[in-house]
């Protein structure tokens, strides 16, 4: 009777799609990266296999905050000390950047947008991601592969989620900073000390700067997308395109420069991410009445 309930039924047809992905990895032509994220396991199942990415890096950063603050002592050791160091650092730099006041605000959102597209970059570079997974035949015999686990980062789902998450905090952040009069002001008003004619004549100019500038924020979440999205992606279609230029036993060595490259690539787009981010908040939230570093 077991046998027959719903879940064993599904579980059974998971376990025989299985059955083909290591009897066809001898066999089967390379298949390059898709654009899009697939489902993990099967239609069935209502998650990509990019989810399953992102889901492992949250966990292991809270598993990691959770042992660092265990057992919490005056000075610093082990977990603790690692966690602390990083945390301050990118405390630290966005301090310089963004001043005191803002960094106190908005430090939860920049510090955990930058360990979270770290740690999902760099387990998209983990060997097997992409590389492992089933191969399915359809009725006219040609095979389509679909690895298990896609770099989360290598989805444009996830890198969008992100940049218009920072586009409704970022209104949210300048509205609440500015007020709505100042807001509005920060964008249309004219820049400098004009009177008479010179006033009258600015005013259109810094009217059609403004119309501008909506447009420019308006393009900036989409441009976020995409730099994370295209620059993970592309990293991962080379590392893939370059394991098929040698036969199997040697398909790494062409692959490993590229791969310590990205690396760097990584954490180069974690920062790169996160400081832009930074920068639109402080230009709007930026009066000129504070010093600059």
């Amino acid at each position: 009777m077991l046998s027959r309930h719903p879940f064993f039924t599904a579980l059974s047809a998971w376990l025989i799609s299985l059955v083909p992905v290591f009897a066809a990895a001898g066999g089967e032509e390379h298949h390059a990266l898709p654009l899009n994220a697939e489902p993990a396991f099967h239609n069935a199942v209502p998650f990509s296999n990019s989810m399953i990415v992102v889901w492992l890096s949250v966990a292991l950063i809270v598993l990691f905050c959770r042992a660092a603050t265990k057992q919490m002592t005056l000075v610093p050791t082990g977990l603790q000390n690692l966690a602390e160091w990083l945390v301050e650092s990118l405390y630290g730099f966005l301090e310089n950047l963004l001043g005191e006041h803002l960094v106190k605000r908005t430090f939860w959102f920049f510090g955990s947008i930058f360990f979270f597209i770290l740690v999902t970059n760099y387990l998209g570079l983990i060997p097997g991601v992409g590389t492992v997974g089933r191969v399915l035949t359809d009725a006219h015999g040609h095979t389509k592969f679909i690895g298990f686990l896609r770099g989360g980062n290598a989805d444009l789902n996830m890198t969008a989620a992100m940049a218009f998450t920072f586009a409704l905090l970022w209104f949210y952040w300048a509205i609440t900073e500015n007020g709505v009069k100042g807001f509005f002001s920060h964008i249309f008003a004219p820049k400098g000390q004009f009177s008479g004619i010179m006033l009258a004549l600015m005013i259109p100019v810094f009217l059609f700067v403004g119309v501008l500038e909506m447009i420019s924020i308006a393009i900036r979440p989409v441009a976020l997308s995409f730099r994370l999205f295209g620059n993970i992606y592309g990293g991962e279609q080379t590392l893939e395109k370059l394991m098929t230029l040698l036969p199997k036993p040697l398909a790494f060595a062409p692959a490993l420069p590229f791969y310590f490259m990205e690396l760097l690539v990584g954490f180069v787009q974690a920062l790169v991410f996160t400081l832009l981010c930074a920068i639109f908040l402080k230009l709007i939230c930026d009066h000129g009445d504070e010093e600059h570093h």
